[in-house]
Formats: C-alpha cells, structure tokens, sequence
C-alpha cells in the first residue's frame, strides 16, 4: 500500500520533481489513514511531503491523454496499481514508452506483478 508513495517520497527527497498522480473521487488512502494532526493526517504528511499533486482519472480517455503528454517529458513513473491494470486503461509499458522511449517505469505492488499472489 505504501512503498510505491514511500519511493516517490525519497526521490523528491533527494531533489526529484515529484508529481502525484490521484483519482478525482478516490483520494490516497493516506490521506484519511491513521491518527491526523489539524485535520490531515499523519501517513499523508509523511508520504505526500515534497510531492505536487494532481487529479486525474486514469481511465478516462481525458486522463490518459494527460498521463501520456506528462510521460513523454518525465524521467521516472512509479505505480503502485494491480498488475494489469496501467494495461487495462492503455497505459502500459508499450505505451508509455512509445512517447518517451527513455522512461523509467517502476512497478511497486505488494505481491508481485506475477504469480500466485500478485492478484
């Protein structure tokens, strides 16, 4: 649940442009996880430092579109989905490297991208 936001977090540690994709009606669970300080809470604020944000939904043709121009001017993609599920929406390695063959996709999920717990 939390190493790919925890990745993200160290690189804009160290300096990188972090930008933090989320779904329009479906905030990071981190926002809302665990005991909160002024009303935002604690796991946010350790996850969502050094980070801009924007919402975007993903698997509409709109938010693809939008992901697709930002990853031809990026370096690195971290995701943190279900296997499959970038492909599901179009937005797969195949695409994503099509507008920025340099890009680095990295795919953090808590079981793997295959086998028998990856789903």
């Amino acid at each position: 649940l939390f190493a790919g936001p925890l990745a993200a977090t160290m690189l804009g540690d160290f300096g990188a442009d972090v930008i933090k994709v989320e779904h329009p009606r479906k905030p990071d669970p981190s926002r809302g996880h665990g005991p909160a300080k002024g009303g935002v809470g604690l796991w946010w604020k350790l996850l969502g430092r050094n980070k801009r944000t924007l919402t975007l939904d993903l698997s509409a043709p709109g938010g693809r579109d939008v992901l697709l121009q930002l990853a031809a001017e990026t370096d690195v993609i971290v995701e943190n989905f279900r296997p499959g599920t970038l492909e599901r929406w179009g937005l797969g390695p195949e695409e994503l490297h099509a507008v920025n063959p340099r890009l680095v996709l990295a795919r953090v999920t808590g079981f793997g991208q295959f086998g028998p717990y990856a789903h």
